[in-house]
């Protein structure tokens, strides 16, 4: 029997909460376990109720969503944390991501997309549509560089990788899922999966999302490129 995918609902709006909740609940498999109005309350819940996926507004009064993210974060029991947003340029995605957002979603994107998301985001192994992720982290690490104050960290950890993990880093970052990189380096998806593991933990990042954020900071990939 599938498992079912808790979510928690994170948005000042009392109509977009109550939108995304009567979605989510039309699809099987997909419970709504818990409603916040705020950063504070998404963080309590959270820890009080440890749901699968995090559905989490930006601009929220009190705590904003990147705030929340990161506190959420702070917790491994609670990894999957999907960031709404109003425009896929969103400066404040970009940060949000940098603390440890799983992805983003479009709050007017289709109920059939929301749903896919979710369970996309809940697997803990694949980027939300990785090419507009992709396109965002490029275009804020082309326009902030003066800001980005862990690079030269971020450049040191780059350093610690092996050539074939640098390879995978650098799949990774142009979108790549696991399934492509073992087809385009000749390896296994659960060899590339290893590989990640390590990664991750040299660079210190939770998921797919930062690593793609660090191999922008840290130069291995360029804008554009």
């Amino acid at each position: 029997m599938e498992e079912r995918v808790q979510v928690l609902v994170a948005d000042d709006q009392d109509l977009v909460r109550s939108g995304f909740k009567l979605i989510l609940m039309s699809y099987d498999g997909i419970d709504v376990v818990g409603e916040a109005r705020d950063g504070h309350e998404a963080v309590e819940l959270a820890s009080r109720l440890h749901p699968d996926v995090v559905l989490m507004d930006i601009r929220m009064p009190r705590m904003n969503g990147i705030e929340a993210t990161r506190a959420i974060r702070d917790d491994a029991a609670l990894e999957n944390v999907l960031i709404l947003t109003t425009f896929d340029l969103d400066e404040y995605v970009y940060d949000a991501l940098a603390a440890g957002a799983s992805g983003f979603l479009l709050k007017d994107a289709e109920p059939d997309e929301i749903a896919s998301a979710v369970r996309v985001v809940a697997q803990g192994d694949a980027l939300i549509e990785p090419s507009i992720t992709r396109r965002l982290i490029e275009t804020f690490v082309a326009a902030r560089p003066a800001s980005l104050g862990g690079a030269a960290a971020v450049a040191a950890g780059l350093r610690t990788l092996t050539d074939r993990e640098r390879e995978i880093l650098a799949l990774v970052a142009r979108g790549f899922t696991n399934d492509e990189i073992g087809s385009e380096l000749f390896i296994s998806p659960a060899t590339v999966k290893t590989h990640l593991a390590r990664i991750m933990a040299k660079l210190d990042a939770h998921d797919r999302a930062q690593l793609v954020v660090r191999a922008y900071e840290g130069g291995l990939v360029r804008p554009g490129i």
